[in-house]
């Protein structure tokens, strides 16, 4: 009867780690399809900016509006979502100061888009983006810096990463 009652038990442990491991493939799933969407706003939010790029004639101004409205936006986000707009300002001097540069590095990725989209087009300007991004984000991740887990670049992502150095040259080409 234990016998019995130690298979049956181990029965549901094994179903319960199956049915975890589905849940976790189909989150992954889920994440990838999340960045794909948001990856296409990409493209529709390039050429939206400079459209307000020509409206006000500077890129410079067209960014400053673009991070404006998402600044009023992220506000009320934040509002509804943590109910504050408050942080320790403690907290300043003892983080790593990198940490400060993302709305920094945010200008210049949307200026720059501003400013490559008419030379380019919409979809060089994006998959040129994409391929830096694509290869800072190997360096960062093979060496972990950022505080991000350790991913070491080997072949099959190396390989990736020159596929896509092909599809940008078969990109401008054709």
């Amino acid at each position: 009867m234990k016998q019995q009652n130690n298979s049956s038990t181990m029965s549901r442990l094994q179903d319960n780690g199956d049915s975890m491991k589905q849940r976790n493939y189909l989150l992954g799933i889920l994440f990838l399809l999340w960045g794909v969407v948001a990856g296409m706003a990409s493209p529709v939010q390039t050429s939206v900016n400079t459209q307000v790029r020509y409206a006000v004639q500077s890129p410079f101004i067209a960014s400053l509006i673009s991070f404006t409205i998402g600044t009023c936006i992220l506000a009320l986000l934040t509002l509804l979502v943590d109910h504050r707009i408050k942080v320790d300002l403690k907290m300043i001097p003892r983080a790593p100061k990198w940490i400060w540069t993302g709305g920094m590095l945010g200008v210049v990725f949307v200026t720059s888009n501003i400013l490559l989209l008419p030379v380019l087009g919409s979809a060089l300007t994006v998959v040129s983006v994409l391929c830096g991004q694509m290869i800072l984000a190997m360096i960062v991740d093979h060496f972990g810096w950022f505080g991000v887990a350790v991913h070491r670049l080997n072949g099959p992502r190396a390989a990736g990463l020159v596929l896509m150095i092909v599809g940008i040259l078969l990109i401008q080409h054709f």
